[in-house]
């Protein structure tokens, strides 16, 4: 993909296997097609000055990164691989939480600590997708206020906790993300919810 190109073969075919993947799936709580999600997390990868090298393979991931967690039986990781290639595959792996441990709190923690050394595509497509969260949960909590919280497995704090440690990662991998500013901005947002 060259950087005039706008959406390359491999972009489109991206694009299709997240929209058959996530078909029929809602956003938490909401009547929005889950497919939007993916699609604002690779517009947000897409405003951010990304080494060209790995641009295309970052956006495919962040089309991608909820797949394996949430359709495997659409898009299986061996199949994500073949179509999409070895780092593309290691960037949604990098993203996708061990279902694998016991507990919120252990997926969480596994998650921050592999985050630590992954590599710098994975760290973006997180930063990418925990922004456009952020985004939601604060939008969403203007809609329908603190019964926001019994949208998720732990509440409020945990929430804070959660989106304030993904932020640490990436603020310390990745400081030149321009995403880095808003994503402080609604961190402080959420915190004052």
């Amino acid at each position: 993909m060259t950087s005039r190109e706008v959406f390359s073969p491999r972009l489109v075919r991206a694009f299709r296997a997240a929209a058959r993947a996530h078909a029929g799936q809602l956003r938490k709580g909401t009547d929005i097609p889950y497919i939007e999600h993916p699609c604002a997390v690779m517009y947000v990868a897409s405003r951010q000055s990304l080494p060209e090298e790995i641009r295309e393979d970052v956006l495919i991931a962040c089309l991608l990164h909820d797949v394996v967690e949430d359709a495997p039986e659409v898009l299986p990781a061996d199949r994500l691989r073949a179509e999409f290639g070895e780092r593309v595959w290691r960037f949604v792996s990098e993203v996708t939480k061990d279902d694998s441990l016991p507990s919120w709190q252990d997926r969480a923690e596994h998650y921050l600590a592999r985050l630590e050394g992954a590599e710098l595509g994975s760290v973006i497509v997180a930063a990418c997708d925990k922004l456009h969260n952020l985004s939601e949960i604060i939008e969403d909590h203007g809609l329908v206020g603190p019964e926001i919280w019994g949208r998720f497995k732990r509440g409020k704090a945990s929430q804070q906790w959660w989106y304030g440690e993904v932020l640490n990662v990436v603020a310390k991998r990745c400081p030149q993300l321009e995403l880095l500013d808003e994503y402080r901005r609604k961190l402080e947002i959420l915190r004052s919810l």
